[in-house]
């Protein structure tokens, strides 16, 4: 038997934030389609926010009403308790919560203070749990921030702590700008699996500087089996300067392919999926893999992905 990852795809929602190109509901379900059709079974399907801080996002609850059912599990990002009660009340079962490793990066990406955003984080996790909600919490910017520079593993670490105390199911470590490299990725999730147990943990990583492929990999030997990533490579966050997309999908199932992983997921179905998000985004290029991945499929020799 193979050992297994999760791949969740986080592109119909961080993908799409940070658009020039505001796309419709059913243009977002469209593609939420494509990567079931691909067999990504794990997918953020857009957040409850401000449609005036974040155009692109205007509409999630009508998405969340036309999501295909079945065996998917589709979570939504929620920044406060207002948020909250509008995913609740949209049907949203899994939520996640933000939390950066910086005053300064939560100031500018939720306009509270750290203390101030974990205390949120306690409120609202204590509500999904009366209401049945799983509950998620990203560490952002959890290596380095673009305002305050690198950031010390035992900052990290304590903030995680405080989001399993608070009742925190699973914690996303999220390199939020891209920064960070394989070395100090291992670090920290090796800490981090040691004390929360890798199973509790998940990873975030942006390829701003062409190392995302490469993170995962060092997470991978830390025991971490849960990673987001992005079809085509969509991404960046509005209120990180330099964050450019997040590792692409079908990268990151291509290496876990030839690594021996099982993932579930079809790659001819993800280049599909790339296909629809070039076409829609009219902003996207595809993953570094895409070039050859369709090289294979015009020549047929694109080994099925278990």
């Amino acid at each position: 038997m193979k050992e297994r990852v999760v791949i969740n795809d986080v592109g119909p929602r961080d993908g799409l934030q940070n658009q020039p190109r505001v796309l419709t509901p059913e243009q977002r379900l469209q593609l939420i389609r494509a990567l079931l059709d691909a067999g990504v079974a794990h997918i953020e399907v857009g957040s409850f926010v401000s449609p005036k801080a974040v155009p692109a996002m205007a509409g999630t609850d009508q998405v969340v009403a036309g999501l295909p059912a079945g065996g998917a599990t589709y979570s939504a990002l929620v920044p406060n308790r207002k948020g909250y009660q509008l995913a609740k009340d949209a049907g949203v079962s899994i939520i996640e919560l933000v939390v950066a490793s910086t005053d300064t990066m939560n100031l500018k990406n939720i306009n509270t203070s750290t203390e101030q955003a974990m205390a949120n984080v306690a409120e609202i996790a204590e509500l999904a749990r009366a209401d049945g909600v799983r509950a998620m919490c990203y560490i952002a910017t959890a290596w380095e921030c673009p305002f305050e520079g690198l950031v010390p593993l035992d900052t990290s670490m304590a903030l995680m702590r405080q989001m399993f105390d608070a009742g925190i199911e699973e914690v996303v470590i999220a390199d939020t700008i891209g920064a960070a490299d394989p070395a100090g990725v291992q670090r920290l999730t090796q800490e981090a699996a040691a004390e929360f147990g890798a199973a509790n943990l998940s990873c975030h990583f942006h390829d701003t500087r062409g190392m995302g492929v490469a993170n995962v990999s060092a997470a991978l030997q830390s025991g971490i089996r849960k990673f987001d990533g992005s079809i085509g490579g969509l991404g960046g966050c509005p209120f990180a300067p330099g964050a450019t997309g997040n590792v692409a999908t079908e990268d990151v199932v291509l290496m876990l392919d030839q690594m021996g992983f099982e993932t579930g997921i079809d790659l001819e179905g993800l280049v599909a999926a790339v296909e629809l998000a070039i076409e829609l985004t009219n902003n996207c290029e595809g993953g570094n893999s895409i070039r050859w991945l369709r090289r294979q499929i015009e020549k047929g020799t694109l080994k099925k992905t278990a």
